[in-house]
Formats: structure tokens, C-alpha cells, sequence
């Protein structure tokens, strides 16, 4: 999905949910030039790509400015921990703007190539190693606090259905039986997350979950990418534990934290059923196949 300010000017394409006047007014209060902008993509931000190789995400509205600051530091701790990260442009943000928050990125390649799966497996291990920083205060991982949203677009048996499992995986995501030591984790990690720089470097991205948890959320998604959904061949994973050095699936908790990791994933895609058809359809897909245990083979990645 591509667009320009000036076409999103046309009345007929504004509505409540439009980002552009925030990142009008964010770029403005930034002193940066924001035209032409192009909308890369609209998931839990607006992602537009700028003149002078800047990256500007653009939050829903009412989106924490104290999240956004944190991610902001975050990237700068990565920088001087040498750990190959997306940066921020080096001016004060975040920045808050008609009611969301707007956070500028240094882009860091003109499309998006993703990294190879040994790569993903090389970084992680790296930022697994990392301390703690004393300088800021990263969050405990709880990646189902949030409140699962009306829903709507779900039918009713489908919506009570996931309430319910996300509400078991809220409480049973700090009992399993983790193995490895709880630090520093991406909350987010997989092969989406890492793409090939200009200079040919995988570069971690999307640093909104960053926080302190168990290493097993961070391996979870290629494992189940890989075991349940396919979208990872055998010999892409063996190069991932061969890399890393720890194969999740032979952990005892690793059944719940997959299953886990689906209903995460499969709530978000939820979220979007009511505005968009391709995304209900595949909600109801996902969640028959957790209701019944069937094939996942047929997810489509979002």
C-alpha cells in the first residue's frame, strides 16, 4: 500500500484513522522535509519513508509517548553497544502530534530484504548477551497484558473462543518452566525483523517490545515457523540452532509456548478483521485450526 500526502489530500480518501496530519505536524515541530511521503505499510504504526533517507512511524492514536521514548532509547543503548540495530535520527523525540506519536528512523535501505535465517540466529544470540542497561529501564515481557479489543468482524463464537485462550495464555505465560536465563529479549524476533542494510548488514528492527524475559519468547516464532506452519524449511532451522546453539523444541514448555505464540498472533491479525475481509478470513481460518488441532500449514504470513 503506497500513497503520497497529496493523494491522501483528495477528501474522499480522509477518515479518522488517517496518520498524515500527525506526521505533518511531528515533521514540522522536527524541522524535517516531509514531502513526498510514502506509506510503506499500516500495521501497529503508519510507516511512511521520507526525503533524506528518513524512516517516520506514526503510532494509532493514543499510543504512550513513554513507550515511544523508550524505544527511542533503546535504539540509542543498541548503537553503543555495537549491536547492528535500525538508528534514530539524532534529534529530540518522540514527538506528539494530533493525538499520536511520531518517532523519525534513519533508513536504512531502500526496500525491504530480509536477512538469512543464520543471521536472525547470530543476532539474537548477541543482544541475548547483553546485560541489562543501567541507563534506562527496560519492562518485564508481558506480551498479553494488552485487552483484547471489541473484536469486531470475528463471529461471536469465534471472538469468545479467543477471549478465552488469550486469557489462559495471559496466565500461564510466567509458569511455564523456562530453561534459560530470563534478559534482555526482542519480544518480537523473527525473520521480519531483520533486514539487509545498504552496507550488506542484517540489522535488528521493530524495537517496540524490547524488554526483560524469558530467551524462549524471542526463539518461539522460527521454531514454530518452521515446526507447525512450514514457513521455514528443516535445514533453514538446523542453520538457526546450529547458530544460536539451543534447539526450543526440545524443551518441555515448548507445546504451550507455541501455542501461546499462535493465539498472540492470530489476535492481532483479530484486530483487523472488521476493516479488511482478506484479514477476517484468515482469523477464522487460524481459529478453527486451534479450536479443532488442525493443519497450519495453510496460514498466510502477515
Amino acid at each position: 500500500m503506497r500513497c503520497t500526502i497529496n493523494d491522501a489530500q483528495d477528501p474522499e480518501r480522509q477518515s479518522a484513522d488517517d496518520p498524515l496530519p500527525a506526521l505533518r505536524s511531528a515533521a514540522a515541530t522536527a524541522e524535517l522535509r516531509a514531502e513526498p511521503a510514502t506509506l510503506v505499510r499500516y500495521g501497529s504504526n503508519a510507516v511512511f519513508r521520507l526525503p533524506d533517507d528518513v524512516i517516520a512511524r506514526v503510532s494509532r492514536p493514543g499510543a504512550s509517548l513513554s513507550d515511544a521514548r523508550r524505544q527511542v532509547d533503546v535504539a540509542r543503548w543498541l548503537a553503543d553497544m555495537n549491536l547492528p540495530a535500525v538508528e534514530v535520527v539524532d534529534i529530540p523525540q518522540p514527538v506528539a502530534a494530533a493525538n499520536r506519536v511520531v518517532t523519525f528512523w534513519r533508513s536504512a535501505s531502500d526496500d525491504e530484504t530480509y536477512a538469512d535465517i543464520a543471521d536472525v540466529a547470530d543476532l539474537l544470540r548477541r543482544l541475548h548477551q547483553l546485560q541489562e542497561p543501567d541507563r534506562l529501564e527496560l519492562p518485564v515481557s508481558q506480551p498479553f497484558r494488552s485487552k483484547l479489543p471489541p473484536l469486531d468482524g470475528l463471529a461471536e463464537p469465534d471472538k469468545s473462543f479467543l477471549r478465552e485462550r488469550y486469557d489462559w495464555a495471559r496466565e500461564s505465560f510466567s509458569q511455564l518452566p523456562y530453561a534459560l536465563p530470563r534478559g534482555v529479549i526482542h519480544g518480537d524476533a523473527n525473520v521480519g525483523n531483520v533486514i539487509i542494510g545498504r552496507d550488506g548488514r542484517p540489522l535488528l528492527i521493530d524495537l517496540d517490545s524490547v524488554s526483560v524475559g524469558p530467551r524462549e519468547w524471542d526463539l518461539v516464532q522460527t521454531a514454530l515457523f518452521a515446526d507447525r506452519l512450514g514457513w521455514h524449511t528443516a535445514e533453514e532451522y538446523a542453520r538457526f540452532v546450529d547458530v544460536y546453539g539451543y534447539d526450543l523444541r526440545e524443551w518441555e514448555g515448548y507445546e504451550q509456548l507455541a501455542d501461546m505464540r499462535e493465539i498472540a498472533m492470530t489476535a492481532w491479525l483479530s484486530t483487523q478483521a472488521a476493516t479488511s475481509e482478506r484479514s477476517a478470513r484468515e482469523a477464522a481460518k487460524r481459529i478453527a485450526a486451534i479450536r479443532t488441532g488442525a493443519c497450519r500449514r495453510d496460514w498466510s504470513p502477515y
